[in-house]
């Protein structure tokens, strides 16, 4: 299925039934009262939150959602049928926003976690409320309200506790797949990753964790250059950045060049919220240094931050690297 993680609806909820005017006509009541039934109520359009999915294709199809208007109520005071509401399920992690406005209507961040986008509209009351002593004719009831609605914007921000990030080709896809049971495409040429791909990192037999591979970004990623900054928004959730660096220097840069294009676009994504976060360094295709421990040890000491040497094609110090992420996150937890 294709990724897709943004999305714009138009919603509208069900308006209000109206409500009936009506008098009793029976032979054994000479003088029937008012007998008018209430409209129903519109129906509303939910959002709920689904694990089991992870892209808005669907949601980015529909355009438009309505739900049911609410049927008139009737004579016998009868109560017109409320209108049929609308369930639509979403990622985990779809952030809701008001288009007009830009509010932010719920943050779905729990599996089942659902919104009211939209509500219903009432249902009008019948004339059997508005009978009284001194009136006890009345011709009067009351129309159904307009449901709501509104223009949405969606966006879906992935729930992970790893992000890979690097430049293009640096293995984040080799690592994940050696790592976990995703299987994200793998290929000897850049930007083989086009869309963020999930898989689950068994630590033991009491831990595990949620590692995303984002697409390669390249130097001016936050201005939209290459991929652009499209899948910069899927590490503000994550709890971890591990940097995937090429240590055997095939794409031309140096381990600290390397480092250094990818914080950069990190600073100017979001004004330094993502160097917050714990960072750590696999140093990459080791086996293709005739000294890894050296290398490893220069680019320590130049960046001040945890280095790990791996190959993730050859699976050497992979679970070294694995436990060390482990580490972080049940210190953070």
């Amino acid at each position: 299925m294709k990724f897709i993680d943004t999305a714009e609806v138009y919603v509208k909820a069900g308006d209000g039934g109206n409500g009936c005017l009506s008098f009793r006509h029976e032979k054994h009541a000479s003088h029937g009262g008012p007998d008018g039934g209430d409209g129903g109520n519109g129906g509303d359009v939910v959002f709920i939150a689904d694990d089991s999915l992870n892209t808005l294709v669907d949601l980015n199809r529909m355009q438009v959602i309505k739900a049911k208007r609410a049927e008139d109520g009737s004579s016998g005071k009868c109560h017109g049928a409320n209108g049929q509401g609308v369930k639509i399920r979403v990622p985990v992690g779809t952030v809701i926003r008001d288009k007009e406005s830009g509010l932010v209507l719920r943050d779905l961040k729990k599996n089942e976690e659902q919104v009211v986008v939209v509500h219903g509209g009432l249902g009008g009351r019948g004339n059997v409320h508005f009978a009284s002593a001194t009136n006890q004719v009345p011709r009067e009831c009351e129309p159904g309200t307009l449901g709501e609605e509104r223009n949405l914007e969606m966006e879906l921000k992935l729930l992970a506790d790893v992000a890979l990030l690097g430049l293009p080709n640096a293995g984040k896809s080799t690592l994940i797949t050696s790592l976990s049971s995703a299987h994200p495409k793998i290929g000897a040429y850049p930007f083989t990753t086009l869309s963020p791909s999930l898989g689950i990192v068994e630590v033991n037999v009491s831990f595990r964790f949620v590692m995303v591979d984002l697409p390669g970004l390249i130097e001016g990623a936050h201005e939209g250059v290459g991929l652009g900054d499209q899948f910069l928004r899927h590490m503000d959730r994550c709890r971890v950045l591990c940097h995937v660096i090429d240590g055997s220097g095939s794409n031309g840069m140096p381990p600290y060049e390397a480092f250094e294009v990818i914080e950069n676009e990190l600073k100017l994504h979001n004004q330094g919220n993502l160097l917050d976060l714990p960072r750590i360094v696999a140093l990459n295709k080791i086996d293709c240094l005739e000294d890894p421990d050296e290398v490893v040890a220069t680019l320590r000491d130049k960046i001040k931050l945890p280095v790990y040497g791996i190959s993730a094609a050859g699976l050497q110090n992979l679970d070294i690297l694995k436990q060390a992420l482990a580490d972080i996150l049940q210190s953070a937890s």
